[in-house]
C-alpha cells in the first residue's frame, strides 16, 4: 500500500499548517467552566483565513473556483485542524458542497458551490439521526407534491446548525423507500431549532421539521447520494481523530520529558514508556485504515467489500484509539491532566464527541458484522 502523498496533498498541507498555527485550542471559555456554551458562534475569523487561502474550496471543481482534489486532501487538512481544535465547519461544508457537486442538479450546484468555496454559504449536515444510533434518513420522511418535497421529522444534534445557511438532511421517501438529501434553509417556514449542547461545550442544534416545504430542484434523489455522503462524513470525522490523537501524544511526550521523579525524568521509566508506545501504535493503525477509507471514496475501487465496510474499520479504530489515547494522556499526566488552565482536558472532551460522533465503535463492528454477512469472503 503506498501513502505518498501528491504535491497538490502537499500543498494543501502546508496551506493549513500556516493557517492554523496562530489558533489557540484555549481561545474560548472551558466546557467544564461554563454552565451553557462556550461560545455563540464558530470561529468566523479563522472561517475567512480558511477561504482565503482556498481550503474550503479544495474539493470543488475548478467551474465553482475550487481546486478539484479528493477526499485525502479534506482528510490532511481536518488532521492539522483537529490538532489545534479549530472551531469550524470544514468538515459538514466541504462534504455537503461536495455530495451537491456529484449528485445534484445543475441549479443548484450554480447557486450554491461558488458561495460555499468562498465561506459565503455555510453548509452543514444532520447525520444523527432521531437517536444518534438509528440511520439518519430514517428519522425523516420526505413525500413528494407536484414541484416541492415536503419533510416531516426530527434530527438530533446537528453540529452548527445555529450558525449554518443550509442544513443538508437525509429523509426517506415515502413513495419510493429510497434516500433523498433535502437542502433546508436556516428559518424555514415549519422549523423549530432547539439549543443543544456538545462535550465540547459547542453549540449542537435539535431540528424539527413539521411539513416543511423544499423545492424540487434543492432536493437530491440520486440513489446512493446519502451513503456516499455519510461515509465521507464518518472517514473525515476519523481524520479529526487522528490530528487530536496525535497532539494529545505530543503532548504526553513533551509533559513526562520534563517531569522527574526520583531525579530521573518519568518518560524513562518502562512502565510510562511501554504505556506511550502502546498509544503511538493505535495511531498508527488509525492512520492506515484512514487512508485506506480515503481511497476507496475517491476511487470506487472495487474489494471484498464496499468502501463502507473499509468506513466502518476507520471508524472502530477511531473511536477505540482517541479514547484510548486521550485516557493514557491523563493517567501519565497525573493530577496536572485535569487542571482547567492546561488544554489537555479540552482534547479529553473533544475526544469523547469524536469517539461517539456518528456511531461508536460498537456501532461500525455491527454495521461491519453485517457486510460480511451479506459478502462472504472466499
Amino acid at each position: 500500500m503506498d501513502f505518498t502523498f501528491t504535491e497538490e496533498h502537499q500543498a494543501a498541507v502546508e496551506a493549513a499548517k500556516a493557517v492554523f498555527a496562530g489558533v489557540a485550542p484555549d481561545g474560548v471559555p472551558s466546557p467544564a467552566l461554563t454552565a451553557g456554551a462556550v461560545a455563540d458562534d464558530f470561529d468566523r475569523v479563522l472561517w475567512g483565513r480558511l477561504a482565503e487561502a482556498d481550503l474550503l474550496s479544495l474539493l470543488l471543481d475548478a467551474r465553482h473556483g475550487g481546486a478539484g482534489l479528493d477526499a485525502v486532501a479534506l482528510c490532511l487538512v481536518l488532521r492539522e485542524s483537529a490538532k489545534v481544535l479549530a472551531r469550524v465547519p470544514l468538515l459538514e461544508n466541504t462534504a455537503a458542497a461536495v455530495a451537491v457537486q456529484a449528485y445534484g442538479g445543475e441549479e443548484l450546484k450554480a447557486d450554491l458551490l461558488a458561495r460555499a468555496g468562498r465561506g459565503e454559504a455555510v453548509l452543514t449536515v444532520a447525520a444523527s439521526g432521531r437517536t444518534g444510533h438509528d440511520g439518519a434518513e430514517l428519522a425523516v420522511s420526505a413525500r413528494q407534491e407536484s414541484d416541492a418535497w415536503v419533510l416531516d421529522g426530527l434530527q438530533t444534534a446537528v453540529p452548527w446548525a445555529r450558525n449554518a445557511d443550509f442544513v443538508l438532511v437525509p429523509a426517506l421517501s415515502t413513495g419510493s423507500g429510497r434516500s433523498v438529501l433535502a437542502l433546508v434553509p436556516s428559518g424555514h417556514e415549519g422549523t423549530v431549532l432547539a439549543e443543544q449542547i456538545s462535550t465540547t461545550g459547542e453549540l449542537l442544534g435539535e431540528l424539527r421539521l413539521d411539513s416543511v416545504r423544499i423545492p424540487a430542484r434543492d432536493v437530491i434523489v440520486a440513489d446512493g447520494a446519502w451513503e456516499w455522503l455519510r461515509n465521507l462524513l464518518t472517514t473525515g470525522t476519523c481524520a479529526l481523530a487522528l490530528g487530536l490523537g496525535e497532539r494529545v501524544l505530543g503532548m504526553t511526550s513533551e509533559y513526562t520529558s520534563k517531569r522527574e521523579q526520583f531525579g530521573f525524568p518519568v518518560a524513562t521509566f518502562q512502565a510510562v514508556a511501554v504505556q506511550a508506545a502502546d498509544r503511538y501504535i493505535d495511531l498508527r493503525a488509525m492512520e492506515a485504515t484512514l487512508w485506506q477509507a480515503a481511497w476507496r471514496i475517491d476511487t470506487g475501487a472495487g474489494g471484498a467489500l464496499p468502501a463502507s465496510g473499509d468506513v466502518a474499520v476507520a471508524k472502530i479504530w477511531a473511536s477505540e484509539g482517541v479514547r484510548r489515547v486521550v485516557q493514557t494522556a491523563q493517567h501519565l499526566h497525573g493530577g496536572f491532566g485535569a487542571d482547567t488552565d492546561y488544554s489537555l482536558h479540552r482534547y479529553h472532551a473533544w475526544a469523547k464527541h469524536l469517539e461517539l460522533s456518528l456511531g461508536p465503535a460498537a456501532a461500525h463492528e455491527e454495521a461491519l458484522g453485517d457486510l460480511l454477512a451479506a459478502h462472504p469472503l472466499a
